[in-house]
């Protein structure tokens, strides 16, 4: 009797292990799942390495699917992988294709907003990082041999504005390109790209609070930035790294509190601004 009792126990935790181990699918069945991911991994490689530039054509799909010797499903299943990274438009059609679309900034702004938005990040929370950011790229700028070169560079930017000061929507994406630029100088390629990518969800909120407010008084807070950004670009050209640093820290604690004004508490959604 105790030993049939052995027995069915030993039986049954055979069979409460049995349940626990994965079930191993069959080889045919592991190659059709994972060949669209190896697609999109061949055809990104090539995109990131630069043997796709931006705006080269892939083909059609009856070519890739000879191409890479895979069904249609297959096909598609791993372009829709690469179009929602934002690497590929799919246009369809007789005339259409597929088109390579080199990565950018606006693709990780995008995906860097969805995660703040998850997180019920505000608009603040974002621009105060930039504000962290931007003075210390400031103090490396002034302090480097290349600042006057730096501050010719940057007064061209500000030129840039200027030519489009009654303008909301140009000029905040002329004074966005003044702030990226500002950090990329600094010669921190990763800074560089965290900056535009800051730069690209904040922006959109700059331009639409400034829409919000009389005309009179947009332009007018439009100006008073620029004469701000002038005092910085004298200050980085004659080296005056300490004096510019706090003086671009003041600015951009201005720039959180007019410019994003009532929208500085929302949280960050980039179709909304």
């Amino acid at each position: 009797m105790a030993s049939a009792r052995v027995t069915l126990t030993k039986r049954l935790a055979a069979k409460r292990l049995a349940a626990k181990r994965p079930v191993a699918r069959p080889r045919s069945e592991r190659s059709a799942r994972e060949k669209p991911q190896q697609i999109a991994d061949e055809l990104r490689r090539q995109i990131v390495s630069g043997r796709l530039s931006e705006g080269d054509s892939l083909g059609h799909e009856p070519e890739l699917v000879e191409r890479f010797g895979v069904s249609r499903p297959s096909l598609r299943e791993a372009l829709r992988i690469l179009e929602a990274e934002g690497l590929i438009t799919v246009v369809r059609g007789v005339l259409g294709g597929i088109v390579v679309r080199a990565p950018d900034e606006r693709l990780a702004a995008r995906t860097a907003a969805l995660v703040l938005q998850s997180r019920n990040v505000s608009l603040a929370d974002v621009h105060e990082a930039r504000a962290l950011l931007e003075p210390t790229a400031v103090r490396v700028v002034a302090s480097s041999r290349g600042r006057r070169a730096a501050a010719a560079e940057l007064r061209h930017s500000i030129e840039d504005q200027l030519r489009v000061l009654s303008d909301p929507d140009a000029f905040g994406a002329a004074n966005a390109r003044f702030h990226e630029r500002l950090v990329t100088l600094a010669g921190n390629q990763t800074l560089g790209i965290v900056a535009k990518m800051l730069g690209e969800i904040v922006a959109r909120a700059v331009v639409a609070a400034a829409k919000t407010g009389p005309p009179n008084d947009s332009l007018a807070t439009r100006r008073r930035g620029l004469r701000s950004q002038e005092k910085l670009v004298s200050l980085i050209r004659s080296g005056r790294a300490s004096e510019a640093e706090a003086h671009w820290r003041a600015h951009m604690t201005v720039v959180g509190r007019v410019l994003l004004g009532p929208r500085a508490g929302r949280i960050v959604d980039l179709d909304h601004h």
